[in-house]
């Protein structure tokens, strides 16, 4: 399952990510795991939730490598239920809406397979959003 939360910069996405991840964490049987640019809200997150900063891993430049990063991270835990996917558009260095659209429909296959919900932060308003991704939309700010 993928859920997006859109809006443009500035709306306070990341504010209600952070408190969705801290309640997944609350009711949580397994691992929530949180991707993020840099380690800046560590100190916002439940202590248990796995805060990875993919600055520190060179998956910047493809979608592809961005997918593998992520495969990688649901192969190693089996327990996983969650994760949280902080300024999706950033860390995948997505540029156009195309790309958006595969790159969503990606993770929601894998996302299907392996069981693992997906809540990504997207920085566009939901209207803008290419047609075929809207439906995974969740709360536009």
């Amino acid at each position: 399952m993928v859920q997006i939360i859109a809006g443009n910069k500035g709306k306070g996405k990341t504010k209600h990510l952070l408190a969705m991840a801290n309640e997944a964490m609350q009711n949580a049987h397994g691992t929530v795991v949180y991707l993020d640019k840099n380690s800046k809200h560590m100190f916002e997150l439940n202590r248990n939730i796995r805060l990875i900063n993919v600055s520190e891993y060179p998956v910047n430049n493809s979608m592809e490598a961005f997918l593998g990063f992520l495969c990688g991270i649901i192969s190693q835990d089996h327990d996983l239920e969650t994760v949280f996917l902080d300024s999706f558009l950033m860390l995948t260095s997505i540029e156009s809406d195309a790309e958006l659209a595969e790159a969503i429909k990606d993770i929601d296959i894998i996302s299907e397979k392996f069981g693992v919900r997906m809540v990504l932060s997207i920085s566009m308003d939901s209207d803008k959003l290419p047609e075929e991704i809207r439906p995974f939309v969740t709360l536009a700010l």
